[in-house]
């Protein structure tokens, strides 16, 4: 996959970065990253770590291709179908800096898991330019409009534990303790009951785009596919048989 590396660790599938010298976005790679998670998605991985293995998470695009190679609304809306809405969770862990389009990926994911030592920021403005695949927004769907204006128009670089403060990151951990966090995340997820997890997904991100009325239009077909689920049906086993918070989910 070239700039993308794929492997399996149980049912988690480990996307790495792997684009010297600092993981630069350009089309390449994010088909490359779409493929990934497609593939992850056909090989029966039950979740998905996003990580690098250079210097930085990604230190935004290429400047040498963004010019030649911009995103039509059309392409903008398959990559975040292919990033967002894939139908497992997918973990971020970010060390060294997430710039501009690596900030961006690292808001496509579930969660987000940042060393202490990490930074973030939308340098994009320096530019005259915005952040271009949708960063404004999803700063807006996670901490607000007031957060995404600062962010975006004045492009400092903001230490990860204001981030997860302000509820865009989930969790900041010691550097050294950044990858076993992650795959712990990683495991606990593609453990747990994925049609409720895919269900909740869908939910969540209809309500952060299109408001809590139009989760609500899909909340009776989501309740229908989860009561038939094998994965509720070992849940409830394992509550009469332990109590709550034991269940262990191995298959849908």
């Amino acid at each position: 996959m070239g700039s993308i590396r794929f492997e399996k660790d149980g049912a988690v599938a480990v996307v790495t970065m792997a684009k010297p010298p600092h993981n630069l976005i350009d089309n390449a790679m994010l088909a490359s990253l779409g493929d990934a998670y497609a593939t992850a998605v056909q090989g029966g991985c039950r979740s998905i770590l996003l990580r690098s293995e250079m210097r930085h998470f990604c230190a935004g695009a290429d400047l040498d291709s963004i010019t030649t190679q911009r995103w039509s609304q059309d392409e903008l809306v398959k990559l975040w179908a292919q990033l967002e809405d894939t139908p497992v969770p997918v973990v971020a862990a970010v060390h060294g800096a997430a710039l501009g389009g690596g900030f961006e990926l690292a808001l496509m994911c579930d969660m987000v898991i940042a060393a202490e030592t990490a930074t973030f920021g939308m340098a994009e403005a320096s530019l005259g330019l915005i952040p271009l695949l949708g960063g404004v927004q999803r700063v807006v769907e996670r901490a607000g409009v007031a957060r995404a204006k600062e962010l975006a128009m004045f492009g400092r670089r903001q230490d990860p534990r204001a981030l997860e403060r302000w509820g865009i990151i989930n969790l900041v951990t010691p550097e050294s303790e950044l990858p076993n966090v992650s795959m712990s995340w990683a495991r606990q997820l593609a453990a747990g009951p994925t049609v409720a997890f895919r269900n909740i997904k869908t939910l969540a991100n209809a309500a952060a785009r299109r408001g809590v009325a139009t989760a609500d239009t899909l909340q009776e077909e989501a309740n229908t596919g989860m009561w038939r689920s094998e994965d509720h049906q070992r849940g409830l086993k394992a509550f009469a048989v332990t109590g709550p918070g034991s269940a262990v989910f191995e298959g849908n």
